[in-house]
């Protein structure tokens, strides 16, 4: 006989269980906020009731409140002890998503001064004012803690107290002390001088001094008044070589007749520290304030005047270049000596294979020296780029790379570096003028050239970048000098970023200026992005935004976004109608290969259709990776990516995969690095330097100032392969439920841009709406493109499901 089965019982589920749930979720969330608010309201008010009605227990809160406030202010910090229910405020809003002050730093600063304040009530209440009045604005805290300095350092305590006040608002709160101005009375020191030694007759004759004898001219500074190159004949530097290389061979063959070749050192910037880098600096220095006027206090704002877009933040100043270190200091000049004994080695090394030259240019940079030469006739140019392992040998040097030959100039390249390279300060490429004085809408600084010329490029041009190079080579350093550039030019209502970060580390320091220029999903706490679904969520809502944004610019009439914000600052476009202003939007990932193997096609897609379609609306992106293969970046990528940056690869092959051609693999790492803008020739780049303790300051600097409420919200990205929540809530029904019911009902279309468009509402409300709609019956689910099927074809049957709902 088989045993019969016996029914599994059904788990119960335990209340703590709900009632953990209903406390993760956004209600609990939102509960617990009001608490907080609620009872820091109590707190407050039952604080300053003690004071006033102080020595009667009679509270204005009644008893409730007198224990409250006696625990607090005896039993802690005294009056300061209003700081609990001003964090507890602040929390609670928190909670709801209002930040109105940045938490961490408000805590600690709120508990330092709680500390300060009933520590200097202390030591006044025990030197001074010793009665039972005052010692209810003490604290027990305060009066231990004054007591213990005192027996410590006595009258030492004054000026330790003021020390650590001074300290903290000098390095925390950026308060500026300045001494009052004296307006000293003006001395006539010449008319007291002449009171005192007589004038000079004005028939004595003057005597003048003898002209001073012309100062010897030196070999030297003929050449360099002469011209900006220095040209040396090397007949003799030939022989020597000549009869070296016979001598070695012993006779085995005769040796050829000399050739005059002129060696040229283009000096127009070897010496960038003392000339060139002042001459390229502006006369100015950057400005802390924003470059467009903002209007006055009391003026009129309307419609007769111009929008501006920085009036909500008009009193943000633009950070200033002292926040950047400056490493021209340190660097080291090429001399000629080296200039010269690498040209003999090169020369040498030729001439060994038979290959002859007429003249040889060295333009030496602040990493690598381009040396020029110009090979004899009859010689091929194949023959010289098969040498570049022999000439690197020859040199004892990394990263030999020839260009055979120079598009243009019909001469050979051969770059090699220098023994001490320079450093590219961020500092001096933000202060020349190619980078001050440019009329670009995005401008990027990446460093200097191998002439020693600031390399500057507008990213709203390019319109994308794709960035690579292997671990360790200065991929991040660039990524942070293209950001810096941006946040050194633009204004935060111009500018918002899109930051993707899968390692959080590196893009983690640009939390401070969230409510300036970082954008987010609504529904997001943090505004680096990490988590490779909330990524997919956000390359949709940029999609998302770039279509809504193709909608603003077909109903202005405009084919771009300058042309859409130039029409929008004369008030041409009437913001009932939907129109705003638009601020650029850039889109920066720091390691796409992880996002790749993760979610692979769901990245790759929105991507790639925000790649070929919102430069015109002006969103941009910046893609960087440490693993430059095919599988990471594909065909679809590179074809909607024109703009590349190589840095130091492990291989050629990874090379063509980032250029389509070799020679990053030929790279000294640290910085150096190749730049190819839409399919142009290759420009070698030393990228500027910019330390993590410099990025620290300049987003300090930014996040102390008053910003937006929250960072630049999003599109809400709602995923259509999600099960939506079938149980239709009454008590969640959205005030315009009913009026989306009739509209759609009206007119048998049910789609979420209908109740954009009639009832005027946002893409997130309106489909919510819909969700709502279709729980209660009234349209289909999802269909794809097309739109939603509506289940209720009459009037009064929709009535009969209102009144139900």
């Amino acid at each position: 006989m088989a045993k019969k089965s016996t029914p599994k019982k059904k788990k119960k589920v335990r209340p703590t269980g709900k009632f953990a749930e209903f406390w993760k979720s956004d209600r609990g969330r939102k509960l617990r906020g009001a608490c907080c608010v609620l009872l820091a309201i109590f707190a407050a008010a039952s604080i300053v009731s003690f004071f006033v009605s102080w020595p009667s227990q009679s509270n204005w809160l009644g008893s409730i409140g007198y224990l409250l406030a006696n625990a607090l202010v005896q039993g802690t910090f005294g009056v300061a002890s209003l700081g609990f229910s001003f964090l507890l405020f602040v929390y609670g809003l928190r909670l709801w998503k209002v930040n109105l002050v940045p938490w961490r730093r408000t805590l600690w600063v709120t508990l330092f001064w709680m500390l300060w304040l009933s520590t200097v009530l202390g030591y006044l209440y025990g030197r001074f004012f010793k009665s039972e009045i005052f010692g209810n604005f003490v604290g027990i805290t305060g009066k231990f803690v004054a007591e213990e300095l005192y027996e410590l350092i006595r009258w030492g305590e004054v000026v330790l107290l003021a020390f650590v006040a001074v300290v903290v608002l000098v390095l925390v709160h950026r308060v500026r002390f300045r001494m009052p101005r004296i307006s000293l009375p003006k001395l006539h020191i010449k008319e007291w001088i002449s009171t005192i030694i007589p004038q000079k007759d004005e028939t004595d004759e003057e005597e003048e001094p003898a002209p001073a004898a012309p100062a010897p001219t030196t070999e030297a500074q003929e050449c360099e008044a002469e011209d900006d190159k220095v040209t040396f004949d090397i007949d003799d530097e030939f022989a020597r070589i000549n009869q070296k290389a016979q001598t070695s061979r012993q006779g085995e063959r005769t040796p050829e007749p000399k050739r005059d070749v002129d060696f040229t050192i283009d000096d127009t910037h070897m010496e960038l520290n003392d000339d060139v880098a002042d001459e390229s600096k502006p006369n100015h220095q950057p400005s802390s304030q924003p470059e467009s006027t903002t209007p006055q206090e009391g003026a009129h704002y309307g419609i007769d005047q111009l929008y501006d877009p920085h009036l909500d933040l008009k009193q943000y100043q633009m950070p200033s270049t002292d926040l950047l270190t400056d490493y021209e200091v340190k660097n080291v000049k090429v001399t000629k000596d080296e200039l010269v004994e690498n040209k003999d080695r090169i020369v040498e090394t030729l001439r060994n294979y038979g290959i002859e030259i007429v003249q040889i240019t060295a333009s030496p940079g602040p990493t690598v020296t381009l040396y020029e030469i110009k090979p004899a006739p009859g010689v091929r140019i194949s023959k010289i780029k098969s040498l570049e392992d022999d000439i690197a040998l020859s040199l004892s040097a990394l990263g030999i790379r020839i260009i055979a030959p120079i598009p243009g100039r019909g001469t050979v390249g051969i770059e090699v570096p220098n023994a001490k390279p320079q450093i590219v300060s961020m500092k001096s490429m933000l202060e020349c003028d190619a980078f001050g004085n440019n009329k670009m809408e995005l401008p990027i600084a990446f460093g200097k050239t191998i002439s020693n010329e600031p390399f500057v490029t507008d990213l709203a041009k390019m319109p994308h970048l794709l960035m690579a190079g292997a671990t360790g080579t200065g991929k991040s350093v660039g990524l942070n000098a293209v950001i810096a550039s941006l946040l050194y030019k633009k204004h935060p209502s111009e500018l918002k970023f899109v930051m993707v970060d899968p390692k959080k580390v590196e893009l983690s320091l640009y939390n401070k200026i969230e409510r300036h220029y970082l954008a987010k999903l609504p529904d997001s706490e943090e505004a680096i992005i990490t988590d490779v679904k909330k990524v997919v969520r956000t390359l949709n809502s940029l999609c998302i935004e770039m279509d809504q944004r193709y909608d603003l610019l077909r109903l202005a009439g405009v084919r771009k976004i300058t042309e859409y914000n130039d029409k929008f600052i004369h008030r041409h476009l009437n913001p009932e109608n939907g129109h705003r202003y638009l601020p650029y939007i850039v889109l920066v990932i720091d390691e796409f290969a992880d996002l790749i193997m993760t979610a692979g096609k769901e990245v790759e897609m929105p991507i790639c259709r925000l790649a070929q379609l919102a430069r015109a609306v002006g969103i941009h992106l910046i893609i960087a990776t440490q693993r430059p293969t095919t599988n990471i970046i594909t065909g679809t990528i590179k074809a909607n990516f024109p703009a590349r940056i190589a840095f130091k690869v492990t291989s050629g092959i990874d090379s063509r995969t980032i250029l389509d051609c070799s020679g990053a693999q030929r790279l000294i790492g640290r910085g150096d690095m190749l730049i190819s803008l839409s399919g142009s020739d290759l420009v070698r780049i030393q990228c500027a330097l910019i330390e993590t303790a410099e990025i620290e300051r300049l987003a300090e600097f930014i996040g102390l100032q008053r910003g937006y409420p929250s960072g630049f919200l999003l599109p809400e990205y709602l995923d259509e392969n999600e099960e939506p929540n079938k149980d239709f809530d009454p008590k969640q029904k959205d005030e315009f439920f009913n009026d989306a019911a009739r509209l759609v009902v009206a007119s048998q279309f049910g789609s979420t841009s209908l109740l954009q468009r009639k009832l005027q509402l946002g893409y997130n409300r309106a489909g919510r709406i819909i969700d709502q709609l279709e729980a209660a019956g009234i349209v289909g689910p999802y269909n794809g493109s097309k739109a939603r099927e509506v289940l209720v074809h009459d009037e009064i049957q929709l009535e009969e499901i209102l009144r139900d709902l």
